[in-house]
């Protein structure tokens, strides 16, 4: 038969305890730390080439526009130097150069209300084009200012006139875009 004597003192327990809670907080910070940073990391390496404009011309459709000009909008740097293709119409404000005028589209927002949103574009043909005349456009995104804001802006390389498509109007933005740096 095995007999064993413990003598238990609660103080010693008690500084026991404290220490194992000490040690698995600091091991829980450490790793959560290390969890956090190594994270921020690897989506760092993975935006590496996408932070890279692509050569590449992507082609904004009716279904995306809002999310795209949301998503530029908010992270211009990403996208300087994008090629884009896009269509809408011609609208001009009372501020804007004769070369300037934004590429704009009607966003439904409710029954029978729909708000102008679009990109301001810069061309020397500009003048070309007359208010509300429906347009395709080429061009490269740049950062410029309107206003004191920066924003982008699309240079074109090349507009054609177009007639007003049957999608005319455009959804407002949803949380499903995935934003990246190559506009897909």
């Amino acid at each position: 038969m095995l007999v064993c004597n413990i003598k238990i003192n609660k103080q010693n327990i008690f500084k026991t305890c404290l220490i194992i809670m000490i040690i698995a907080s600091i091991v829980i910070a450490i790793i959560s730390l290390y969890k956090l940073l190594s994270s921020s990391n690897s989506e760092d390496k993975n935006l590496v080439n996408d932070t890279i404009p692509s050569k590449e011309v992507a082609e904004i459709e009716s279904e995306n526009y809002t999310n795209i000009l949301n998503i530029v909008h908010s992270n211009i740097d990403k996208y300087v130097g994008q090629k884009i293709s896009f269509s809408g119409y011609i609208y001009r404000l009372s501020g804007f150069s004769k070369d300037q005028f934004v590429l704009a589209r009607n966003m439904d927002i409710s029954n029978n209300q729909s708000l102008i949103v679009g990109f301001l574009c810069s061309s020397d043909k500009a003048s070309d084009f007359e208010m509300y005349s429906w347009v395709k456009i080429s061009g490269e995104i740049t950062k410029g200012t309107y206003n004191n804001a920066d924003i982008p802006i699309i240079k074109i390389t090349s507009i054609e006139q177009i007639s007003k498509p049957e999608n005319a109007n455009v959804p407002p933005p949803d949380d499903s875009f995935v934003p990246t740096a190559v506009i897909y």
